[in-house]
């Protein structure tokens, strides 16, 4: 269980390091190289909808975690 809970860890900690740099910024960070902040998409040319997905993408991850650092504090 502990190995589990680890190796989940791990992962997410990677997955919400990228997350974060790809929030564009004042130097629009990694989003720009990956398109986030283009002017022109398939949604019409708007990037409030990726934006605000990423956003709600981020805390979710964030959440996770909380919820494994808590579980790892509690079984180690």
């Amino acid at each position: 269980m502990d190995t589990l809970l680890i190796g989940l860890h791990s992962l997410v900690s990677v997955v919400l390091v990228f997350l974060v740099l790809l929030h564009s910024g004042r130097d629009s960070g990694l989003s720009g190289a990956f398109g986030v902040g283009a002017s022109s998409s398939a949604y019409g040319g708007s990037t409030a909808i990726v934006e605000k997905n990423l956003d709600r993408i981020t805390v979710v991850a964030g959440v996770a975690f909380f919820a494994t650092t808590f579980l790892l504090s509690r079984t180690l």
